[in-house]
């Protein structure tokens, strides 16, 4: 069916109300707008559904929601989940909480039992929950860090991870069974609740989670022990952080938390930023106001599910600097590695988790302190999986960090995605740590660097946009399979692996090897220094990413290459 076809379709259904189809006509003479929203419907993969909200199927909107939940439903009787009913959550974004309860609609229209938070909540919640209660499955109603127009939709498990490829494909399959306006008559969410087949969870449900989240902490006393001396600012970002980070903050035993008054209001138009992203510096600008009037040491950021965490700290002259995603993994594995063997919490078998295009400054950190490193695809479920199979042998104690160069950390196993509650309480007392000694986190990762060597990444997004975005995102991918680059400026190529297929390539010598990962878009260069260049479409916006990790022996030359390798990276690309 054409664009325009399924656009008068909705325009004359009688399932819209007067202002969704007001919407649409203030559309209707745009071509390229109407291409996009009602061109082709979402796809529905392992990372759910992500879209801006309007009508349309490639939209965010009530419908889809619903359709796409229908798809969940079928998936969870296949496995004969009914009984064991779905933990539901939300952050807050514009329409989470209505897409929300339209979902637990749905599951009860279909006979399955769901179990929603009365309020938003942070992301790793949503996943502790569907294992603390038992269920089947989780429905988490959020966009992460996207901008304010966005919102997305995530599928979990019953083991609190996002569901696999084999699950995503029967989702999207049965989905595709229901009309999109027509998905059945639903009860209200007040009827469901009455009647039981919806439960609230309010707030005495956080303190089960809270109890996980504090009992990860190595040194527990940590904060305490320096808490006349350690002041700290915090911003939510007007997200799901806003109440359960200060309170872990405050069972640490800080006494000096400042917080961004402004930001520590729950708002899905996010008013103060520009996006509601911890990875860029300017939604640290109020923070850091605050932090100088103060006297902070640190200003922490979470985004509006708060399964993401960035900060700034001072460096030598005293100016805020970012701690990156990468520089932040490094210093939370060092420091977890030593002060859990210090304090003889560190057993046989440590091992830790991340993702590809993440530091190798792990590699050198997991070698010399004696722990296994393993290496995933993007996305926390792959680390989840790990942390599951070590359960599965009975080796579930030896988990010490999992982490993704997106500003994503988790330190324990009660969850299956990232935390930024857990996390900010653990840069806390890393914080405290290093202080007790005169020491900054940037006095620490020069450390780092000292005893581990220098290591340096970036990262490259090249945005594709509109209603071909997808097609064209195809197209430079294929582009780049059926001519593989030798070399990023003077540096040769040594090896191309190609996730989709499986194979490592050495285009020096011709041997073959494999991947080891599961199936997934991505090409791999490692150069003939062990520097390497990775490219993957993203899976949550229009953009192709490109990630530069690479190590030297001088800083300088390190920056250097980093710079030829993102020039020649971007020509590649056409930019």
């Amino acid at each position: 069916m054409s664009y325009n076809k399924e656009f008068e379709r909705w325009l004359n259904s009688d399932s819209l109300t007067e202002s969704e189809k007001a919407e649409m006509l203030s559309i209707q003479n745009d071509e390229n707008t109407k291409a996009m929203r009602f061109g082709a419907p979402m796809d529905f993969g392992t990372a759910g559904l992500r879209s801006t909200m309007y009508m349309g199927i490639g939209c965010m909107n009530r419908f889809t929601v619903a359709q796409t939940t229908r798809g969940i439903a079928a998936l969870i009787k296949q496995a004969g989940g009914e009984a064991r009913g779905v933990a539901i959550a939300y952050d807050s974004r514009n329409n989470s909480e209505l897409f929300a309860r339209v979902s637990a609609c749905v599951l009860a229209s279909e006979g399955i039992k769901s179990y929603i938070f009365r309020g938003i909540r942070p992301t790793p919640e949503l996943s502790y929950a569907v294992r603390k209660l038992g269920a089947m499955a989780g429905i988490n109603i959020t966009a992460s860090h996207n901008p304010k127009e966005y919102n997305g939709y995530k599928a979990y498990w019953e083991d609190g991870a996002q569901i696999g490829p084999e699950q995503a494909k029967i989702v999207s399959a049965e989905r595709a069974k229901f009309d999109v306006l027509a998905c059945g008559d639903l009860p209200s969410f007040e009827s469901a609740v009455k009647s039981g087949i919806v439960v609230e969870l309010d707030e005495s449900f956080d303190e089960y989670y809270l109890a996980e989240v504090l009992a990860t902490s190595i040194s527990p006393d940590a904060v305490r022990s320096i808490a006349e001396e350690l002041k700290v600012v915090y911003t939510p970002l007007h997200g799901a952080g806003y109440r359960l980070v200060p309170e872990v903050f405050r069972r640490m035993g800080l006494k000096y938390l400042y917080t961004v008054d402004e930001q520590m209001i729950p708002d899905g138009n996010f008013p103060t930023v520009k996006k509601p992203n911890p990875e860029y510096a300017d939604v640290f600008a109020k923070g850091i106001v605050i932090a100088d009037e103060v006297g902070s040491d640190l200003v922490i950021a979470t985004d509006p599910d708060s399964d993401r965490v960035g900060v700034m700290a001072r460096d030598k002259s005293g100016r805020f600097v970012t701690i990156s995603g990468n520089q932040m993994g490094a210093l939370l594995l060092d420091y977890a590695i030593r002060e859990r063997r210090n304090l003889g919490k560190l057993p046989e078998g440590a091992y830790a988790v991340k993702s590809i295009v993440s530091t190798d400054m792990a590699y050198g950190i997991a070698k010399q302190q004696g722990i296994k490193l393993h290496d995933v695809l993007t996305g926390f479920k792959f680390i989840g999986e790990v942390i599951k199979n070590y359960e599965a042998k009975g080796e579930a104690d030896g988990f010490v960090l999992g982490f993704e160069e997106s500003y994503g950390y988790l330190l324990g196993s009660y969850a299956r995605d990232k935390d930024a509650v857990e996390a900010s309480m653990m840069i806390l007392e890393m914080t405290a740590f290093y202080k007790k000694q005169n020491m900054t986190l940037c006095d620490a990762l020069e450390v780092l660097y000292k005893t581990y060597g220098n290591y340096k990444e970036a990262m490259i997004d090249i945005y594709m946009e509109g209603y071909d975005g997808i097609e064209r995102r195809k197209r430079v991918m294929s582009s780049l399979r059926e001519n593989a680059p030798t070399a990023f400026g003077e540096y040769k190529v040594k090896t191309v692996g190609d996730y989709l297929d499986g194979k490592v390539v050495d285009i020096i010598d011709g041997t073959t090897s494999t991947t080891g990962q599961p199936t997934s878009d991505v090409l791999y260069y490692t150069l003939a220094n062990e520097d390497k260049i990775i490219v993957r479409p993203s899976g949550t916006e229009p953009k192709v990413k490109i990630y530069v990790l690479a190590h030297d022996v001088s800083m300088t030359e390190l920056e250097k290459k980093i710079e030829i390798y993102s020039n020649a990276a971007r020509k590649l690309m056409g930019v």
